[in-house]
């Protein structure tokens, strides 16, 4: 019964390689230091609009853009109010979900060194192009629900 259990441990992870473990520590503090700076914003200690500026799709057709509210979204969830964030933009938070998901195993494989083999199975099945047409897909379908919020206020207005 013993050796069942431990067939299983090794299935579901292994040992990070030196190389894994770098990889992930720059991925954890990446996300870590983005996340950081949205909260210094959403606390008003740092002006992200001074970087930014407003949106020239809005002002030119007064349509949102494709990413139009994501920043609001953003810093929505990083003051906790997670399912504001989705009413916001929802590819702003499904996105912001999945980028908390990574920094943690991330933050896992770099500390505790070690490698989630549903990790090398994704990459391994899943290829980088159809990673980003979904993040394309997740954009767009964000941007239909938004666009379809500002047409129905323009017509009751």
């Amino acid at each position: 019964m013993q050796s069942n259990q431990q067939l299983n441990q090794s299935e579901f992870f292994c040992r990070a390689t030196s190389r894994q473990r770098v990889i992930a520590t720059v991925a954890f503090l990446v996300v870590a230091a983005s996340f950081g700076l949205a909260w210094l914003a959403a606390t008003g200690k740092f002006d992200i609009n001074w970087w930014l500026g407003p949106c020239g799709l809005k002002q030119k057709y007064g349509l949102p853009c494709p990413t139009c509210g994501m920043t609001t979204s953003v810093l929505t969830f990083c003051r906790g109010k997670i399912f504001e964030s989705f009413y916001i933009q929802p590819a702003a938070g499904l996105l912001c979900c999945v980028l908390v998901v990574v920094a943690l195993l991330a933050l896992f494989t770099a500390v505790f060194g070690v490698y989630f083999n549903f990790v090398k199975h994704f990459f391994a099945e899943v290829k980088i192009k159809y990673i980003i047409l979904a993040v394309i897909v997740i954009i767009a379908a964000g941007w239909a629900v938004t666009l379809a919020r500002a047409l129905v206020a323009n017509t009751q207005s």
